[in-house]
């Protein structure tokens, strides 16, 4: 197996293939990995896999419409047999940061709507300790600059001194979720109790959700060159 990442995303999402049945409600995810899960799963409908999806992202609904997979709403199908979805870090306890995409909100209702959640990734994903990748978190858009602040004197209180917390822009355009939010990125570096700084955030008037996926995932696919490695929750 090559060691390009793009190799290593399919080699993470064929085997991700193995857990999906016939007749399952399935969680499809958002991001790049994720689309190359729907398109290796699109030839097995074509073939007469008979599933169903709820996707966690108009970008992902349209995608796997384009692909002929089948899609319906949360609320008529939970609650779903199987997730599978990225992510933009992991440790090896399955504790995720995702939202590097903006789907975090819709990612999080799904994943925890489903019976299981298997997050699909390059070795590049996989991390000691999380914190690398900032933190993203979906603000409401009214008075998020003081949400902002907030974030900024809680976390400080936990210990993380130097945050850089960046409303997330693309093209000189502040990007808003499907849900209308906003996000903001904030690096901490090293994360030392994930529990911790998760309750912090969610305790903030003004925050909606936060990228920390916390006993969510129940099996991580990491693929190295070579081979995917599966790492089951509690094993």
């Amino acid at each position: 197996m090559s060691s390009d990442p793009v190799a290593l995303k399919r080699a993470a999402a064929a085997k991700a293939l193995d857990y999906v049945q016939p007749g399952m409600k399935l969680g499809l995810g958002t991001g790049s990995t994720a689309e190359i899960f729907l398109e290796q799963l699109s030839p097995r409908v074509r073939g007469g896999l008979d599933v169903i999806g709820v996707p966690t992202s108009e970008k992902t609904a349209a995608k796997a419409r384009a692909l002929g997979i089948s899609l319906a709403a949360l609320d008529d199908l939970a609650p779903l047999d199987l997730t599978i979805d990225g992510a933009d870090e992991s440790d090896r306890e399955l504790t995720l940061i995702k939202g590097g995409g903006g789907a975090l909100l819709r990612e999080k209702i799904v994943a925890a709507s489903s019976r299981r959640m298997v997050v699909i990734a390059d070795e590049t994903k996989l991390v000691a300790r999380l914190g690398k990748f900032p933190l993203p978190v979906e603000v409401l858009e009214f008075g998020h600059k003081t949400t902002a602040a907030r974030i900024a004197a809680a976390t400080r209180a936990l210990g993380y001194a130097d945050v850089a917390i960046t409303l997330r822009s693309r093209d000189g355009a502040v990007v808003k979720s499907d849900s209308g939010n906003v996000i903001y990125d904030c690096a901490f570096g090293a994360i030392t109790s994930a529990s911790k700084l998760a309750q912090a955030l969610a305790d903030i008037p003004g925050v909606v959700e936060h990228g920390l996926f916390l006993g969510l995932a129940t099996t991580l696919l990491i693929a190295h060159p070579g081979e995917v490695e599966v790492i089951e929750r509690g094993k």
